[in-house]
């Protein structure tokens, strides 16, 4: 915690110029090696981050190590979920075909991958069957994405954050090898509390961000500690248990203070560069995303904690 205040209080706050996904890949190693914890290389990489949509891609990479603590940090990672009928379960047509009886296959499309055409690996969610029940068994299998079969193809870019490159990805008869398959329900183990981690390692990199900003900008010291205040709130929720209701109460409530934080710096971005304020404008609309899907966890968890009524 010291090592992480210390760098967010004391390092120059001039940030380099990021023309490319390249250079933030580069500068983003630079300065994740100063920080073992994913969350704390979150706030750094927000804070070496010349604009929004670079701290986006640090706490996006960030995320994905947390949940993923065995992948190698020197590599790029996307997760691929959505398809053209969404992200739930049942939407899930990419099929892992072969387990048990040969050898295994991929086959299917995904339809939106963030940072696809940057990434290194692939973390590929596959339906290999249903259940009892009739549910699809979801399984997650990582991959090289370099791989025969493997095709991403860029999509234009986002009205918002449009540095953050996204991909469509198409599997042909990919192969897979056994160990490649991680263990557990690729739902319940991975996609579902990735939502969750990935706000907290998001956010925690918009803090680190908007930090930076207020430094070279003069902004009060009020400010800054506020900022800073809830850069400490995050660091804790970003290690807690992702599948708590208790969690996810906390966190809406942190981000309910960071928008509102957020919302209330009104004049102050008068004092920073016009660059940063006019990216800013055009990129803030990134904190509303999936704001549905917060609003559902939260009362959730709401009903999940309420006790139940007693009996007269």
């Amino acid at each position: 915690m010291d090592e992480l205040l210390r760098f967010l209080l004391t390092e120059s706050p001039a940030p380099a110029s990021l023309g490319s996904v390249e250079d933030w890949w580069t500068r983003h190693l630079q300065v994740s090696s100063r920080f073992s914890l994913p969350v704390d290389v979150a706030f750094a990489g927000g804070f070496a981050a010349d604009r929004l949509g670079y701290a986006f891609a640090s706490g996006y990479h960030s995320a994905l190590r947390s949940l993923f603590p065995q992948l190698p940090p020197h590599h790029r990672y996307a997760l691929c979920v959505t398809e053209a009928g969404g992200g739930h379960p049942s939407a899930m047509q990419t099929r892992l075909t072969g387990s048990g009886e040969g050898p295994l296959r991929l086959e299917g499309t995904k339809a939106f991958v963030t940072l696809g055409t940057a990434a290194d690996e692939l973390l590929v969610v596959a339906n290999e069957g249903q259940d009892a029940q009739g549910r699809n068994r979801l399984r997650l299998v990582r991959l090289d994405a370099r791989r025969s079969g493997v095709t991403l193809t860029e999509l234009p870019e986002t009205p918002f954050v449009p540095e953050v490159p996204h991909a469509e990805l198409r599997l042909h008869e990919v192969a897979v090898a056994p160990e490649e398959v991680l263990p557990g329900d690729g739902y319940e183990r991975y996609v579902k509390p990735f939502r969750t981690v990935e706000d907290c390692h998001v956010f925690a990199a918009v803090l680190g961000w908007l930090l930076q900003v207020a430094r070279r900008s003069g902004w009060p010291d009020e400010v800054r500690e506020e900022l800073l205040a809830l850069a400490v709130t995050m660091r804790g929720l970003a290690q807690a248990d992702p599948a708590s209701p208790a969690v996810h109460l906390a966190l809406a409530g942190a981000l309910d203070l960071c928008r509102r934080r957020v919302d209330g710096l009104g004049p102050l971005w008068e004092q920073v560069d016009a660059p940063t304020r006019e990216r800013w404008e055009r990129d803030r609309l990134l904190l509303n995303v999936a704001g549905k899907v917060r609003a559902k966890r939260r009362e959730t968890a709401r009903q999940k904690l309420t006790p139940p009524s007693n009996p007269e």
